[in-house]
């Protein structure tokens, strides 16, 4: 799957974060000769990320002193970085099993969807348990077989996580929109835009795993304020038609 590149942004505010970073990239690198693509962005560099990553990835740092981590920018600093027709924007605590990726990959290729989430339905959450065995073992068998056992997250039609996009697509309905700052509901925004512009998606049936890890204030809504006008926003991008929606996207502030 050279054709297709993995985009992970990070903030890593716990070292659960960085495990599972790790464990994401080894498992995308034993599976896939695929570019990663991982942009961290922080108010200092420790190092540890590039040192630990090495050559399984192309690392970039930047410094950023807010607190809040700026997600929607940072992807699509990620998707000006890449060169691939095909690119996958990855949370780096996600775990889908390789052949559901296969299989959104070729509906790619074969241009049946300018977008595919390479799950359905399963956004399941392994606990703390469940990770550590995964962690030890490093075999999607043991996931699968403890789905049972997993919390469901974001039902009953989850779109959070992970999504495989044609890049030229991606960039014609403006990428992400930097307008959503901090945690939440960029997704739902996301998906409305992709209707609105014309685009099809499409989903891959089978689990996606998230592994386990302390939430902060980037994992998190800050107030119910933010989240309303998170509302209020995903509301008017579904209001508007094809053109409204060009305009909309020309008039997005990139800095």
């Amino acid at each position: 799957m050279k054709d297709l590149s993995f985009l992970i942004p990070i903030r890593l505010d716990t070292i659960q974060r960085l495990e599972n970073l790790l464990v994401v990239v080894q498992f995308l690198r034993s599976h896939f000769d695929s570019p990663i693509l991982i942009y961290e962005a922080s108010s200092y560099s420790t190092g540890m990320v590039s040192s630990l990553i090495g050559k399984e990835a192309a690392y970039t740092f930047e410094e950023d002193g807010d607190t809040i981590f700026h997600r929607t920018k940072y992807i699509n600093k990620l998707v000006d970085l890449s060169s691939t027709p095909f690119v996958a924007v990855w949370d780096c605590d996600v775990i889908i099993p390789p052949n559901q990726l296969k299989t959104a990959v070729q509906k790619l290729r074969e241009g049946r969807s300018g977008f595919v989430f390479p799950y359905k339905k399963e956004f399941l959450d392994t606990g703390i348990i469940i990770r550590e065995i995964f962690i030890k073992e490093r075999k999607i068998e043991i996931l699968l077989s403890q789905k049972g056992k997993m919390t469901p997250l974001y039902g009953p039609d989850p779109i959070g996580g992970a999504f495989l996009a044609n890049r030229k697509d991606y960039r014609t309905i403006g990428m992400e929109n930097p307008n959503f700052y901090g945690w939440g509901r960029e997704d739902g925004e996301r998906l409305h835009r992709w209707k609105g512009m014309g685009y099809k998606h499409s989903r891959i049936e089978g689990p996606l795993f998230h592994l386990s890890h302390p939430r902060g204030m980037n994992s998190s809504f800050h107030n119910d304020r933010e989240d309303q006008g998170k509302w209020n926003d995903i509301l008017r991008i579904k209001s508007l038609g094809k053109k409204e929606l060009i305009k909309e996207i020309q008039r997005w502030d990139r800095a």
